[in-house]
């Protein structure tokens, strides 16, 4: 396996933890009672799950398609 492969990997993995992060995050009351009022997630959660999604893309990239 080339290095490319492993950092792909890494990539995916910790992507899926930031998601998982971001998940827990949006699901506690401080941010539940923040998208009621304000109808969006707080800066933190969005970080989690947009970090997350953009990880999870980039490592499945590098560990799957790239050659």
């Amino acid at each position: 396996m080339n290095a490319s492969k492993m950092v792909g990997l890494v990539l995916l993995v910790v992507g899926v933890i930031l998601l998982y992060f971001g998940w827990n995050a949006s699901q506690s009351v401080g941010d539940q009672i923040s998208e009621g009022l304000t109808g969006e997630f707080t800066d933190d959660t969005m970080l989690y799950l947009i970090g997350g999604a953009a990880a999870v893309v980039a490592g499945g990239f590098m560990a799957f398609i790239r050659k």
